[in-house]
């Protein structure tokens, strides 16, 4: 690829976050175009290709990542197949946006670090798409300044209208708390060090087995708290609302009028949106974008990630596996996670059957 050369994409998973992102780079992301489509049903690749002209169908995804007319790879397939597909594109020394979550369990997703330290150069991004949302970014910027003074609590909730019924307990956490857990790290720059799930009175929407709601309790290195509401059957819309409560005042996102701060007396109103991929439309196309620029810019042998990387992958799979024992135990659970500074220069600059996001 040179410079001029649009970016040739592979994308493997063409279900509904696939599927949209194929019409995404075709439609809406200068510089990149779809080469390759691969699926693991045959007829969903083949409807989908159809929409992205010259673009090939592969249907074994180790294949399509080696295509040689394939400078990058998007990986929407499903969670247990993306960690080897990762190591693939690795291996392929090829960049990858992954969405979450990198690996289903910290091991796989800490060799992926390992793996991508050793090639000396940043190739593995995730698919935290908040960190591009307008919203979140100028809550950042709030914290960052100081405009808020020293933030003390964050208080969460992510609602979906509803799931699967295959969904279980642990993918609430593995495929929707994983969100709040990577926001508490974008927002608040530190490491989250234990977490505690709580379990209130089903929901008799829930399918049977599954704890939801579920009420999670993030603590930080520095003492910070986060508590998350998460209710994946709530039968209204999609809600993802934050609060951050500082020394000098509070500011809150997510209420679909933009940022609101509490400084004086008001009232608001709307509809509350549909699903996530009206809520974070904008999102998702400035982390493709932005993607895709990185690559261009890192050429054939610089850091080809702007934004979450392989670290801030495995930083959330390691607290939602302590999520998952406290779920089970019913128990505080301190993260197991090794030192950073014992991988060397993978992740991002700093902390500063899937489910509906």
């Amino acid at each position: 690829m040179s410079d001029t050369q649009d970016l040739r994409v592979a994308v493997l998973g063409v279900g509904v976050m696939g599927a949209d992102h194929v019409d995404r780079i075709n439609r809406r992301i200068s510089g990149a175009r779809v080469t390759v489509i691969s699926d693991a049903s045959p007829e969903r690749a083949a409807q989908v290709g159809a929409t992205a002209r010259d673009a090939q169908l592969v249907a074994d995804p180790f294949e399509a990542i080696a295509v040689e007319d394939v400078d990058a790879v998007l990986l929407a397939t499903p969670s247990a197949v993306h960690a080897e597909q990762v190591l693939a594109c690795l291996h392929a020394g090829k960049p990858v946006l992954c969405e979450k979550p990198l690996a289903t369990d910290a091991e796989g997703a800490l060799e992926i670090v390992r793996r991508e330290a050793e090639l000396g150069r940043r190739l593995v991004q995730v698919g935290f798409m908040r960190r591009f949302d307008h919203e979140h970014e100028r809550l950042k910027s709030l914290i960052d300044t100081g405009d808020l003074g020293q933030p003390l609590m964050m208080h969460c909730a992510h609602r979906n209208p509803a799931v699967s019924p295959r969904c279980d307990s642990a993918a609430v956490i593995t495929n929707s708390v994983v969100h709040e857990i990577d926001a508490t790290r974008f927002l608040l720059g530190e490491e989250i060090m234990a977490i505690t799930v709580l379990r209130p009175t089903p929901s008799s929407h829930a399918a049977e087995g599954l704890q939801d709601p579920q009420l999670v309790i993030l603590e930080t290195e520095t003492g910070r708290m986060v508590d998350i509401e998460v209710f994946v059957n709530a039968g209204v819309g999609y809600e993802v609302r934050t609060e951050v409560v500082g020394e000098r005042g509070s500011a809150m996102i997510g209420l679909d009028v933009g940022l609101v701060r509490r400084t004086e007396p008001g009232s608001w109103g709307g509809q509350i949106t549909p699903g996530f991929r009206e809520r974070f439309g904008q999102a998702y196309d400035s982390e493709v974008q932005r993607w895709v620029d990185a690559i261009h810019a890192g050429g054939r042998s610089g850091d080809c990630v702007d934004g979450p990387g392989s670290w801030d992958g495995y930083a959330a799979a390691a607290v939602c596996a302590a999520g998952i024992r406290s779920l089970e135990t019913w128990d505080r659970i301190e993260v197991d996670m090794v030192p950073r500074s014992i991988i060397g220069r993978s992740g991002s600059a700093g902390a500063a059957p899937d489910q509906p996001e």
